[in-house]
């Protein structure tokens, strides 16, 4: 591991000793108004008190986890995840030890905010600078990629787009050369040893065909002889789309095929009252009086209805009536001149003016929480698609209806990761499946709060894809 990398983990996992002191002095400083009394004696007891608290807390959530090639809204649902679990264990601490000394409820919100808000900030601050370090080239793991297979250069295509992740590709070992951009064909996978002992290589990637065993085992136990860390890119996406997790039967790895977390009765439960919950918030601190701003602007703009209608295929295929505000002139055109579904492009001539700035925002979307309400979506879920569309991707897309398998959402894992807007581009609709894949695969209540979370901050940013 490079020794600047090395240093920011080091200097991301002790900051929050300095930080939880600075939020410790922010409340002090706060409730000096409210006559508040704590002797120098009692704070150090506190400070250590509560810092032994919170790194018990982050080893239960995995907070300093390595999370580089992760999205920072991932990062900062673990900092408030944690900052809960801290809070409850402190709580106890306090009630247990009966040690209040004058901490009331006031000082424990000002110093919980002021804990989460600092952590967030700072560690967004750290996130930046290492991602201008990696490019910059100033820092990054070296990786081989070991096959001539299209994985490999999906892998190598990947980790250049993503620079934040911080690997390189510094060479590639097989049959022949792909031909990728700064990663230098090395030779076929015999010379493995020798790369191996000359360049400093961090991980080696295998890429090989699941078929070609014998080799996929014999460059493990060279890298392994050698300590290089060692990742293996497997090669069956058939399987893996269909949500398989390896489990063990005594020692015999044993490869299950679709085991969905919302299959489980209590992460349903867990979805669907979170749903019922977010959607009448949004009603009734949002709705009542946003819904009515935005009609009147749809009614202004142009002649027709204020919400649009369209059918669209939820969960297990089923059909549900889909509900957004209309942003496009009444009587739009739906299907070209050809007979296929007219797909919205950039600067689409029936978009209306105020419906051009509700797809910005993407707020043409809000009438669909009452779609959340009955039942036929989720708050984030795969974004559900016209039957149209549906018809043409299911025969020409792999495994595209398996995104059926959960409720539609209004975002989704696809959308924050920039797929979305127009899917006629070559493998724009696969790379969204593949995204829908996922969602369903690692579903968790936390992955749908950072989804939640990055929406939010789109909407905020604004979205090159969203029109």
């Amino acid at each position: 591991m490079n020794y600047l990398y090395t240093r920011y983990k080091t200097i991301r996992n002790f900051i929050d000793i300095p930080i939880l002191c600075i939020a410790y002095l922010i409340s002090i400083l706060l409730l000096k108004k409210v006559h508040y009394k704590s002797d120098f004696s009692f704070s150090i007891s506190f400070i250590a008190l509560a810092i032994s608290s919170w790194y018990v807390c982050a080893q239960i959530s995995n907070l300093y986890i390595d999370r580089r090639s992760n999205r920072f809204s991932e990062e900062v649902i673990f900092i408030l995840y944690t900052q809960f679990l801290f809070t409850l264990v402190l709580a106890a601490n306090f009630f247990f030890l009966d040690i209040y000394n004058g901490y009331n409820l006031l000082f424990f919100f000002y110093f919980n905010a002021a804990f989460s808000f600092l952590q967030i900030i700072i560690k967004y601050y750290l996130r930046k600078k290492l991602q201008f370090a990696f490019l910059n080239k100033a820092t990054y793991d070296k990786l081989l990629l070991i096959g001539s297979t299209q994985s490999a250069r999906e892998f190598h295509e990947t980790v250049n787009i993503h620079f934040y992740y911080g690997y390189k590709c510094v060479g590639l070992l097989g049959d022949y050369d792909l031909e990728l951009q700064d990663c230098p064909y090395l030779g076929n996978i015999n010379s493995l040893d020798t790369i191996l002992k000359e360049k400093k290589i961090e991980e080696a990637v295998i890429t090989l065909p699941n078929t070609q065993i014998n080799q996929i085992k014999l460059c493990c136990d060279i890298c392994d002889e050698l300590n290089v860390k060692t990742r293996i890119v497997p090669d069956f996406y058939q399987y893996s789309a269909n949500t398989s997790k390896i489990e063990y039967i005594g020692l015999i790895p044993v490869l299950k095929i679709r085991d969905l977390p919302l299959d489980k009765k209590i992460n349903q439960f867990l979805k669907r009252t979170f749903d019922i919950i977010f959607s009448l918030s949004f009603f009734v601190f949002l709705g009542v009086w946003l819904f009515p701003l935005i009609a009147i602007l749809v009614k202004l703009s142009s002649k027709g209805p204020v919400f649009f209608k369209q059918e669209r295929w939820g969960l297990n295929n089923q059909k549900i009536t889909l509900y957004k505000f209309r942003t496009m002139t009444h009587g739009a055109p739906q299907f070209t001149e050809t007979g296929k579904f007219a797909l919205t492009i950039k600067n689409d001539p029936r978009i209306t003016l105020i419906g051009k700035y509700l797809r910005r925002i993407s707020f043409d979307e809000l009438p669909q929480f009452w779609n959340v309400l009955l039942g036929d979506m989720s708050v984030v879920g795969p974004r559900p698609h016209a039957t149209p569309m549906n018809l043409e991707s299911m025969h020409t897309v792999d495994n595209y209806l398996l995104r059926h398998l959960v409720n539609p959402g209004i975002t989704g894992w696809a959308q924050v990761n920039g797929s979305r807007g127009e899917t006629n581009r070559p493998g724009a609709m696969e790379t969204r499946v593949r995204f829908d894949l996922y969602y369903i695969n690692k579903w968790s209540f936390w992955l749908d709060c950072q989804i939640i979370l990055q929406t939010i901050v789109n909407i905020i940013k604004g979205d090159e894809n969203a029109y």
